[in-house]
């Protein structure tokens, strides 16, 4: 029986990773980051492992006897925009694993990226795995570390390292502890959501993610990057999908370009003076008016990502949140 080492394992996308791959008669190895209490792994037939990225001997050690690693753990936080351990733990941690994965030559490794680590586009030219990074226009320190350890990954494999990079979109689903991406249900349910921006990106459901993921162990090309996407909406969209699926009222008043960017220029500021962090910064303004919209077609035809409709996603992630008193 094939042991995989799987990082970030408590998260969202781990969450459900681990499920599938035990699902799948793989023996789990979780890496969690030592003084985390989440609940999401209980009571699952697993070996965890509490350790820190940052520290390559303990890298090393969770590695000992596993055939394969794969990297999800990542600092997403955006505030400050400017934050030295987002990139340390984003770029240096990939660094250490893909070390390490070397060291003890696994047979593959799978890393989790971005979508954002590519050129997004329009819903009739949607960005692909062509396209080059353009994010760093946002100066956001999450979007260039993610950026930096996709780059990483792949100078790893031209130094022998057999992995593939996978790079999800915004995922939605249960295990959502956080909660992450599951604020926008949580805010909407709860009417906090006074309207909607300008722009739009793309949505896919988490275990079809981890599908995906685990399929990579066998599937795909080695050095290749593979967009895990599904469907490119609107925020109007997304939020009346959601409104429609989950029986709530969405938003109907769109929130012109130049109010959300001056919004968040002066609740930028604010929270340069308090120290609290922004309900929303100028660097998020500037994304919540963009396109992120993606295509996934490549990862449809070589790692066999499924394309669950999103109303199931939205569904169980509610769901999710109403057992575990969220809502």
């Amino acid at each position: 029986m094939k042991r995989i080492l799987v990082t970030g394992a408590d998260g969202l996308l781990g969450s459900n990773l681990v499920r599938e791959l035990l699902s799948r008669g793989y023996q789990v190895r979780a890496f969690v980051q030592s003084g985390r209490n989440v609940n999401t792994l209980d009571d699952l037939v697993i070996e965890k492992f509490n350790g820190d990225i940052l520290n390559k001997k303990s890298v090393a050690h969770a590695l000992q006897d596993c055939q394969y690693v794969i990297h999800a753990a990542a600092s997403t936080s955006i505030w400050p925009t400017r934050n030295r351990l987002v990139r340390e733990v984003n770029v240096k941690g990939t660094q250490n694993i893909s070390d390490c994965a070397m060291e003890v030559r696994v047979e593959r490794m799978v890393y989790v990226g971005t979508a954002n680590s590519y050129g997004f586009g329009t819903k009739r030219n949607p960005g692909n795995e062509e396209n080059a990074f353009v994010a760093h226009k946002y100066k956001l320190d999450y979007l260039d570390s993610k950026y930096e350890a996709h780059k990483v990954v792949i100078a790893a494999v031209a130094s022998g390292l057999k992995a593939i990079i996978v790079n999800p979109t915004f995922m939605i689903g249960p295990y959502d502890a956080g909660p992450s991406s599951g604020s926008l249900i949580i805010a909407l349910c709860r009417k906090k959501i006074a309207g909607f921006t300008g722009g739009g990106r793309n949505y896919i459901y988490v275990k079809d993610v981890a599908t995906a993921i685990a399929n990579a162990l066998t599937m795909g090309r080695i050095g290749h990057g593979y967009i895990l996407g599904n469907a490119n909406l609107s925020y109007e969209e997304a939020f009346t999908l959601i409104g429609n699926t989950l029986d709530v009222k969405p938003p109907k008043r769109k929130i012109p370009d130049w109010v959300v960017l001056l919004c968040g220029h002066l609740l930028t500021i604010k929270a340069s003076v308090t120290g609290k962090p922004p309900i929303i910064s100028y660097s998020m303004a500037k994304i919540a008016i963009d396109d992120h919209y993606f295509t996934p077609k490549k990862a449809i035809e070589e790692l066999r990502l499924p394309q669950t409709p999103l109303e199931v996603a939205f569904r169980e992630a509610f769901e999710w949140f109403k057992a575990n008193k969220y809502l």
